[in-house]
């Protein structure tokens, strides 16, 4: 009898263990929650496919059949004409708009600009931030405060008055003049580092204290090591938002020189001789163009995530 018992309850055991195993069964929620996810991936990435897919496309394809999925009369003679491997009357036979772009002279412009934007916008930002998170000093939370509503204000009502500025200085057409309104700070870069911050503890600052280290030594040698994450993911954010500026850049920047890829694009879409755009052509420049963002958020991609939610952004 004892033994029955003790094999019926071995078996309800066992069972219990089966079901916990399995895990929660999944309702209609589920599946309706995954076929949302697949939507919104499709309709993020369709933009990105349809860009590849006109790039290695020819003109007169193109023409033909525009609603194609498929590349139309697969080719490469739009990436040819985008890097000036071609003449002008070869441009003009494959149904391209004529139009000469140095792509590798944009592409350093745009290299430095957003090189330059990413170094000084990340040290002074960090700098600012540990003066707002840990420095005791009058006024200190009004100040961050009132920095802090900048973020309401849109970037086109200072627009205007950076350009006068910059124009009284006599910094058009400088590189000077493309970095010198995001070149020290910002509120987003100012606020995203002071979380980060304040969740250091204090004692760390206080054991470098006694040992001598000064405010500026504290900071460089102990508060950025630790902060050497989300300073990271700071300055790929800020060297993204450099490199995908086109209104400032083209107010500022007017000569070739100085001209960074994302102007270059929109000129070399508004140069149509043959009467339109070389469409091809110019989804390959922005293929391109966008090559260098695709390989940071590749690269840091899990990062920057990781970061933006430790430090309360949503």
């Amino acid at each position: 009898m004892s033994t029955t018992t003790l094999s019926s309850r071995n078996t309800r055991e066992t069972k219990k263990l089966a079901r916990r195993s399995v895990g929660p069964r999944k309702g209609p929620g589920h599946y309706v929650a995954w076929a949302c996810l697949i939507a919104i991936l499709i309709i993020t990435i369709l933009p990105f496919y349809w860009m590849v897919r006109t790039s290695l496309s020819s003109m007169s394809g193109l023409a033909e059949h525009p609603g194609s999925i498929l590349p139309v009369d697969i080719t490469l003679d739009a990436y040819r004409r985008v890097f000036g491997l071609v003449d002008l009357q070869e441009n003009l036979a494959q149904g391209g708009a004529g139009a000469a772009m140095n792509f590798w002279l944009y592409l350093r412009n745009s290299a430095i600009v957003a090189t330059v934007v990413m170094i000084g916008q990340t040290l002074f930002s960090a700098m600012a931030a540990y003066a707002f998170a840990r420095l005791r000093w009058r006024g200190r939370n009004l100040v961050f405060t009132i920095f802090l509503s900048a973020l309401m204000v849109p970037s086109i009502f200072t627009t205007i008055p950076n350009f006068v500025l910059i124009k009284d200085l006599g910094l058009l057409n400088t590189f000077t003049g493309i970095v010198a309104p995001t070149f020290f700070m910002t509120p987003f870069a100012i606020f995203f580092l002071r979380q980060f911050f304040l969740g250091i503890p204090r004692e760390i600052e206080e054991a470098a204290r006694i040992d001598g280290a000064s405010n500026f030594g504290t900071f460089f040698k102990v508060i950025v090591p630790m902060a050497k994450a989300p300073i990271t993911t700071l300055a790929v954010l800020t060297f993204i938002t450099a490199w995908n500026d086109y209104l400032w850049p083209l107010l500022v920047g007017q000569r070739e020189e100085v001209r960074v890829l994302t102007v270059a694009l929109g000129i070399f879409r508004s140069q149509t001789p043959q009467g339109s755009p070389d469409w091809a052509g110019l989804m390959a420049g922005a293929l391109m163009a966008a090559v260098p963002i695709i390989i940071l958020f590749l690269i840091l991609g899990k990062q920057i995530v990781n970061n933006l939610g430790f430090s309360g952004l949503k």
